[in-house]
This record gives structure tokens, sequence and C-alpha cells, in this order.
């Protein structure tokens, strides 16, 4: 709704976010793990990373877009001062799915998913361009560097899903990487060296000759063989191809 709002100018798809944060807001949890927002609305439970991820994000952005904003930048604050304290984020750096549902309220050691060493970075990087604060920029740089250093994230230069193939992943999870991808893409265009972009241009490389079939469809394995399409493949490659070509 953001990006719709940048794009046009419509106040409505500000109105919308706008709607989204409060919803989000509204299940800030007060009662465990000492605050963060809960994942499961039904059971008011599991404090997980991309819940708390993309509410940082969209707080950020949404302070960054509206003048003499103090709310939303408030809120952003007290969500990555809540995340960073969280222990989210593995001495590996790297972030796992969630916390423990019980009073310990730690990491549970979880899939380190690619989406979620990315949306964080997203975040991060308003949270910088709304303060000036560089310790935000240390933080993404951190969790990017995990990543991109990971052998499980990583293989032969070309990023990977903890799952192996696409009938592994729950649907939407065929999109992981293209998300990874897109919010790595934000953090490398503020960093002065840029230090992902060969990462970024050599992924859409071998994905255009390996992962792609004579219809333009995109498998799941970036590094190939063309295997199975979806929504959520095809969603990945062009975020991945999107991300190469603004560099």
């Amino acid at each position: 709704m953001l990006s719709m709002y940048e794009l046009t100018g419509n106040e409505m798809y500000l109105d919308i976010a706008k709607e989204d944060e409060a919803y989000m807001w509204s299940y800030w949890n007060t009662t465990t793990c000492n605050g963060g927002l809960i994942w499961n609305i039904p059971t008011l439970s599991y404090h997980n990373a991309i819940s708390n991820e993309l509410f940082l994000e969209l707080t950020a952005k949404l302070h960054n877009l509206i003048p003499n904003d103090t709310e939303y930048l408030n809120h952003a604050m007290k969500e990555w001062e809540w995340f960073a304290a969280s222990g989210m984020v593995n001495p590996e750096g790297l972030v796992n799915d969630g916390l423990t549902e019980d009073t310990a309220c730690i990491n549970n050691g979880a899939t380190t998913w690619t989406y979620n060493q990315g949306v964080v970075l997203g975040g991060l990087v308003e949270l910088y361009k709304a303060t000036g604060e560089t310790s935000y920029l240390v933080s993404a740089r951190s969790i990017a560097d995990a990543a991109t250093n990971s052998t499980l994230l990583i293989q032969d230069g070309v990023v990977t899903e903890p799952c192996s193939s696409e009938t592994d992943c729950e649907p939407n999870g065929t999109n992981f990487k293209g998300i990874f991808i897109r919010e790595l893409a934000k953090l490398n265009a503020v960093l002065d060296d840029h230090p992902y972009a060969d990462l970024i241009a050599q992924n859409a490389e071998v994905a255009y000759n390996n992962a792609r079939n004579a219809s333009d469809f995109y498998g799941f394995l970036w590094m190939g063989p063309f295997d199975t399409v979806t929504i959520g493949t095809q969603e990945a490659a062009v975020q991945l191809l999107t991300a190469a070509y603004l560099g």
C-alpha cells in the first residue's frame, strides 16, 4: 500500500496502510515476552520474526512518508528495541522463526527462512532514513552478512531456501527468496560500497540461464534445473530481476 501511495500519491493507499498498522499495533503483547506482536490471532500466541519485522518496516516507512509524525516513529523504535533484545537473532547472526511459547520466551531454534533475514533489513533502512543513526545500518549489515555467508542459505553463490524443493515448501515459501533479495537490495542501495550488488546480479544471471523455461516461467531452484512453476516462484523471479536491474 505504501509503495502504491508513493507511485500515485493517492491518499486511499496511505489510509489503508494506517489501518493495517492500527490493527497490528492492537496485538502488541503486554503480558508475555515483554512485548512484541503475536502471530496467531485466534489463540493469541506465538511471537514470530516476520510479524514483527513487517511491523518495523511498515511503521518506519509510514513515519518517513508523513510529515511531522511522531507516533509511527515511536512504534518503530519500540519494535526494534524489543526485537533486538528478544533473542530472535541467533549466535550465528541469523534470524530464527520465532520464540518459544513458554515463560522463557527464548529463540526457538526453528528454521532460518530467507525472508526472515530480509524484511528486517528493509525496516532498519527505513529507521536509518528516519533518524540518521548509522547503528541501524550496522545491525542490518550484520544480519545481511550472516545470511550471505551462510552455507545453508547460499550454495555456490546462489540463494536457496532451507527446504530443498517447491513441494517441501509451503506455498508462500516459494517466494521467500525473492523477498530476501528485494530487501537486501534496499540495504545495498544505501551502503556506500554496495557490498551485495555482485551477489544480486549473479543470482539474476544464474536464474535467467538455469531456472527459466522457454515460456519465461521460473522454477523454485534458481540454480536450476527448471522444476515447477507457481505464483510464488514467478513473484520471486520478478523481485530478483527487478533488484538486479535497479542494481
